[in-house]
């Protein structure tokens, strides 16, 4: 085993499977468990599917609280649950943490769950040895029946792959917020501020959008891209899935404000964390119904490519010229903010 100390971010991909691959699951109740590339765990209980996701916030200081909420809810949302019972574990630094600061987050975590009709129902609250920054630990639950669970599981070869709004819209708010010094001068005012504020419009939510395309089509397996950007989260689909991909580079949305942020610092807006986006894998015929009820409801939404069998693995590119999809070892944010 390798005694190298692992960079920060998440877990790479085959250490986890490794870890994950010893846990046994004892209970028949249980019907999706810890698994390389799934959101969240769900449990059936009285006859309903109870979803349940974590998930720190580490990255942002700005709306930190808002930011727990709704990446909590973006994992429970795409199992096809709606979002209702969120608990938040709040680490605060010592020697920077002052009630004020407490009351912001707090506040922060109980006005967006009041707005998405979330109930905050509790948590745990210290001040932690070592910090240098707030850390939210989030966990969200949800429910929904058994039979309308979205499982990746169902992904089969021939169905496409949609994608909403565009890719590193989270990393691209992120990045105009705590690197805005570094942006001024390379990148005009007004596209700094329009960058600044992705984090609403279109915002970081998928749960909208998980409701729509549910009730719009066909849907075998929805995933949200987070930290690794768009190539980790293709690559967690597949895995998943169990299946392979194949990707369309040239029909990836990317917002202009992304591609001028990230030109500006040397970031790749494909392994750049992705909040915001929502992948689609749904059965060919039911596609156009999706994008367009989507589109209908505001979300913009495009097909970038298609499941096919396993061993023709996940790839990306166009034109012929195909190439492994390799989720990047550090997601850029971590890279750039580590």
């Amino acid at each position: 085993m390798d005694a190298s100390p692992l960079p920060p971010g998440k877990l790479p991909a085959a250490a986890l499977e490794r870890l994950l691959g010893t846990i046994a699951l004892s209970d028949p109740r249980i019907l999706v468990g810890p698994r390389p590339g799934e959101d969240a765990a769900v449990i059936e209980i009285g006859g309903r599917a109870l979803v349940v996701a974590t998930d720190p916030i580490t990255f942002a200081t700005d709306r930190i609280g808002w930011y727990a909420v709704h990446v909590n809810a973006n994992d429970v949302a795409v199992m096809g649950a709606r979002p209702a019972w969120f608990f938040a574990v709040l680490l605060l630094p010592e020697t920077k943490t002052t009630e004020e600061l407490v009351r912001a987050i707090f506040d922060d975590i109980r006005t967006t769950c009041d707005s998405m009709g979330i109930c905050l129902c509790g948590g745990h609250t210290e001040i932690t040895v070592g910090l240098d920054r707030p850390i939210v630990v989030g966990q969200m639950m949800g429910e929904c029946a058994p039979e309308r669970l979205v499982r990746k599981q169902r992904l089969e070869p021939g169905d496409r792959i949609v994608l909403t709004q565009g890719v590193a819209i989270e990393g691209t708010a992120i990045l105009a917020r705590e690197r805005a010094s570094q942006l001024e001068g390379r990148v005009a005012e007004d596209v700094i501020a329009r960058s600044r504020g992705l984090l609403f419009d279109p915002g970081i939510s998928v749960v909208r959008a998980a409701e729509v395309a549910v009730q719009s089509g066909d849907v075998h397996a929805m995933h949200d891209p987070t930290e690794g950007g768009l190539l980790a989260g293709l690559a967690e689909m597949a895995a998943a899935a169990r299946c392979g991909l194949r990707i369309d580079r040239t029909a990836i949305p990317i917002l202009a404000e992304t591609r001028a942020v990230c030109a500006a610092l040397g970031v790749d807006p494909l392994g750049l964390i992705a909040s915001g986006s929502l992948l689609i894998g749904a059965a060919a015929g039911s596609t156009g119904a999706i994008v367009k009820d989507l589109e209908r409801t505001g979300i913009a939404a495009r097909v970038i490519g298609e499941a096919v069998p396993g061993p023709e693995g996940t790839r990306i590119g166009s034109g012929g010229n195909w190439q492994e999809i390799r989720p990047p070892a550090r997601d850029e944010l971590a890279r750039l903010l580590g």
